[in-house]
């Protein structure tokens, strides 16, 4: 949240919007692993669900629907249509993210396998629709909110859950399943809230009873037991307790202004319960956040459910060695949480955040350096203004292992900044370690500076960069303009330099590589690309005559060695062709349809016939069997199937039990090839291929996974069918 989030300067030609769907990878250092949060749900998009109503996007638009939402795309419901989603994993929980025209709320009836929940799930445009006119370039915004329910049964894999609109449109973006466990109990020795009044029915009001608690239980535990508890106004003078709930689906706290005050001792530990505000318009001057101020040293925030406030956590004052961990942030007007100035070795991961109003994590580095603090491993989806992570000033910053995506208006994914905003404001300084992040659909539209934005930003906006900025192990995938882009955007030419990009991975940018744009300094080693839209490199300063930004090979990249030759115009991005037809000696698999039973985050089925061996598509985790199937769009002689996982050595040797089915209708499936175990080796090429047998003619081809000793999990990286043997 930044009161004067504005960015003038004036540079030439606005750029067309790229459509850019599709999701990432990342290279494994161990036999798997990927960037983001840990987190107990599935998430499966509504465009891959079964429907009866009209698929939105992919769209890149300021302002629209579809440009807000996950993937881009989304369903939108008219009365009585519905979306069907088949269930990932077991589960008995799930939330929905939705939309409803402005001014409207209704209600979605509930299925589980064709049978109608006597519960419903409220819908509302109660939150949504958020106008910020102080930001130059803002626009209406913020159209998708966050519905939970508890089921009340259990559901398992391949179960169907859907949602019938009734009397109002809906738009559907995403449904996250989730098995919630049980109410925990009272720990022995704490002191209850409804001893001391709090009301669990949320009818009464319970502030005073907090504060007694938070009083008595000074040095120990404050329970809050399920329920639903309303506080009026904030608490504060909170330090050396223990704030715990039974868990954030069984306590449930409404407030918008939990805790409030500029200082304390510390120790002070919030765990297992949620906070859901009733903020519906932005107000900056208002501290309608769930934290706002200080913890006090060595404290935690951990197992939290944080939804419809201003800011999760706005930090000033003494936060040292504060751990914000494992907590769900959802639909803010402004930002996740934001170290505001002092936030010595703080560390913020396995966070997930989605739908926040700005920055979705920031450090703001006024008054006092942010110094040694971090933001890892977190999972990162539609901040809907500014940018996913950003890093204002600061010494000696970590930003590492992140999963980024779908950012909107004003942002990047990731943007390495020296833009002030207010004064005192601490310039970066020492070291600034970005290192081993994903960013997919990332970099948006300026329509401040009629350009676009990158997916990972170096801003010398106020003044130059003179820490060392060493980005590293970095994935970017369908950015719908650029992967890297070096700027002052205060328009002033200060310098963008000390920076080092070593190990990329860089997928389908929309138009170039690297994008300079101010005078500075970068090496660039070991960065792949493929899939550029218009060229590697846009190298042109500004202010005209403002200097160079000298570009050093550091060795080992490849596919970005062309530089756009005229500065007067900004590259269009590309719109690719599709493939020719295969032939029939050709991969008859690629670029075709492909589904599945579930997907684990961004690894998601069309990742598996993409033509990209280093792209994989992973199965919903702790869930055999699952499988994938391709439609090769009409009845095919196939002869033998290959099979890929991603070639990189840091993929560890596996065995998976795969089953090949066929089908001619999509209905019935008979066993081609039964259950057999095949070993993927990268001393081989992670490839495995399978002999069919003479006369095999299917259109509809599955593999069903049954085991994999590499990961609890089915993954290919592409399938492959071919009609000669």
């Amino acid at each position: 949240m930044h009161p004067t989030r504005t960015s003038v300067r004036l540079m030439p030609v606005a750029v067309a919007v790229a459509l850019a769907a599709g999701l990432v990878t990342v290279t494994a250092p161990a036999a798997h692993a990927a960037a983001g949060a840990d987190l107990p749900f599935t998430s499966v998009e509504a465009e891959s669900a079964t429907t009866t109503g009209t698929a939105i996007g992919p769209d890149l638009t300021q302002g629209t629907l579809a440009s807000e939402a996950s993937g881009r795309r989304a369903v939108r419901l008219g009365a009585g249509q519905r979306v069907e989603f088949t269930v990932p994993r077991a589960a008995n929980a799930v939330n929905l993210a939705y939309s409803v025209p402005d001014g409207q709320s209704g209600t979605l009836d509930v299925y589980v396998n064709g049978q109608k929940l006597a519960k419903t799930l409220p819908v509302t445009s109660k939150y949504s629709y958020v106008d910020t006119g102080w930001i130059t370039g803002s626009k209406t915004h913020h159209f998708y909110d966050n519905a939970r329910l508890l089921l009340g049964r259990d559901v398992r894999a391949d179960d169907k859950v859907a949602f019938q609109a009734t009397g109002v449109q809906v738009t559907v973006d995403v449904a996250d399943f989730e098995q919630v466990a049980g109410a925990a109990g009272q720990p022995a020795g704490s002191v209850s809230v409804v001893s001391k009044g709090a009301d669990p029915t949320g009818q009464g009001d319970s502030t005073q009873a907090f504060r007694d608690a938070v009083a008595a239980a000074r040095g120990g535990v404050v329970w809050i037991p399920p329920g639903e508890y309303r506080l009026t106004s904030s608490l504060s003078g909170v330090q050396n307790v223990t704030l715990q709930g039974a868990g954030h689906w069984h306590s449930i706290v409404r407030s918008s202004r939990f805790i409030d005050q500029t200082g304390s001792s510390g120790n002070v530990h919030i765990k297992d319960f949620a906070v859901i505000g009733e903020v519906t318009e932005r107000v900056d001057s208002n501290p309608d956040n769930f934290v706002n101020g200080s913890l006090g040293p060595n404290s935690s925030v951990s197992g939290m459910w944080l939804q419809h406030l201003k800011v999760g956590l706005w930090l000033t004052g003494t936060n040292d060695n504060l751990v914000v961990e494992n907590n769900r942030f959802l639909d803010m007007t402004a930002d996740g949480l934001n170290l505001n100035g002092n936030a010595r070795g703080v560390k913020v991961r396995h966070n997930f955040l989605r739908n926040q109003g700005d920055d979705a994590l920031a450090m703001w580095s006024l008054n006092a350096p942010d110094v040694g603090s971090s933001f890892e491993n977190n999972t990162i989806t539609q901040p809907n203004l500014a940018n996913g992570i950003a890093i204002y000033g600061g010494t000696d910053i970590i930003v590492r292992g992140n999963l980024i995506s779908d950012t909107n208006a004003l942002g990047s994914g990731i943007a390495i900044s020296n833009q002030k905003f207010l004064d005192l404001f601490h310039p970066l300084s020492g070291t600034i370690t970005v290192d081993g992040n994903t960013l997919v659909r990332t970099g948006a539209m300026n329509p401040n500076w009629n350009h676009p934005m990158g997916a990972l930003r170096v801003d010398s906006y106020d003044s130059a960069i003179e820490a060392q900025v060493r980005i590293t192990n970095t994935t970017v995938t369908d950015s719908p303009y650029s992967a890297f882009e070096f700027v002052s955007g205060g328009g002033r030419g200060f310098a963008a330099k000390n920076v080092t990009v070593d190990g990329a991975t860089v997928r389908n940018t929309g138009t170039v590589v690297v994008q300079a744009e101010t005078p500075g300094a970068a090496t660039f080693r070991n960065v792949t690309a493929t899939g550029v839209g218009a060229a590697g490199v846009y190298n042109c300063p500004y202010p005209a005559g403002s200097g160079t930004f000298a570009l050093t090979d550091g060795g080992g990249n490849s596919g970005w060695s062309s530089t756009w030759s005229d500065c007067s115009t900004w590259p269009q991005p590309g719109q690719g062709n599709p493939d020719p037809d295969p032939g029939e000696s050709g991969n008859l698999a690629k670029g075709r349809p492909a589904t599945a039973t579930g997907s684990q985050d961004v690894y998601t089925p069309g990742k598996a016939v993409d033509g990209d061996a280093a792209t994989y598509w992973e199965s919903a985790n702790h869930a055999f069997p699952q499988a994938l199937t391709v439609d090769l769009g009409s009845s095919r002689t196939v002869r033998r199937l290959v099979l890929k996982l991603p070639p990189s050595a840091a993929w560890g040797a596996r065995t998976q039990t795969v089953t090949v089915l066929g089908s001619t209708d999509g209905s019935t499936y008979s066993t081609v090839v039964g259950a057999t175990g095949h070993r993927f080796d990268p001393a081989t090429g992670n490839t495995v291929t399978i002999p069919l047998p003479a006369g095999t003619s299917l259109r509809h081809l599955r593999l069903s996974v049954s085991a994999n000793t590499g990961w609890p999990a089915a993954q290919f990286s592409e399938v492959e069918a071919y009609s000669t043997s």
